[in-house]
């Protein structure tokens, strides 16, 4: 593991920020952004602590997420019900596709927002606001704002806990990656506890 982040610390930036990029692509995927770890791919960016990483970090997760549910939205446009009734659409489960609609229904725009903090819906919404017809200047305008917000909690909470590496034993990547995701556990649950009252309606029984 130390290895592995000892190379990431030398690669270029260019090249780590291009691997970024492809990491949130992969993340908002759906069922391939499950195994993804995009958290902790914007924390081991961020723990390289080069200058200029945190404006790059941002332009690098806004783009990768903005083409992966792009990409997502227009493969729910043009084969919506035939992907859905395929054996990829089998394993979301028809409730979660029932849900993602009646979350876009009730909430519109303002789900896509939010889609980002939400588990499995961050991938299957650009779906089915794709199979929805959503206008997409309006599905990029709201998703464009959705993962700037998530990209930067992520920064803060990655520099916080870079400036709190310096004072722990340890690698400082290291410290900083454990340090992130900690805070960004309780920061999401309480985020998450704050969007039930949207997201309840939409909830798969």
């Amino acid at each position: 593991m130390l290895d592995e982040l000892a190379l990431l610390g030398d690669l270029p930036t260019a090249l780590l920020m291009a691997a970024l990029g492809l990491v949130m692509l992969a993340d908002a995927v759906p069922l391939l952004g499950v195994f993804v770890p995009g958290d902790v791919a914007i924390l081991a960016a961020v723990g390289v602590g080069r200058p200029l990483a945190g404006v790059a970090t941002m332009v690098a997760v806004v783009v990768g997420c903005l083409a992966g549910w792009s990409l997502s939205f227009l493969a729910g446009r043009v084969y919506g019900e035939r992907l859905r009734h395929s054996r990829v659409g089998g394993w979301i489960g028809e409730g979660r596709w029932l849900a993602a609609e009646q979350l876009l229904r009730s909430g519109g725009g303002r789900m896509v927002l939010v889609a980002p903090f939400l588990p499995v819906f961050n991938t299957l919404l650009p779906l089915a606001a794709g199979g929805l017809r959503m206008s997409y200047r309006r599905f990029v305008c709201c998703a464009a704002l959705g993962a700037a917000a998530w990209a930067g909690l992520y920064l803060a909470l990655g520099t916080a806990s870079r400036v709190l590496a310096g004072l722990l034993p340890g690698d400082p990547l290291l410290v900083t990656m454990a340090v992130g995701l900690v805070l960004a556990g309780l920061v999401l649950l309480a985020t998450r506890r704050r969007l039930r009252g949207l997201t309840a309606v939409g909830q798969p029984g």
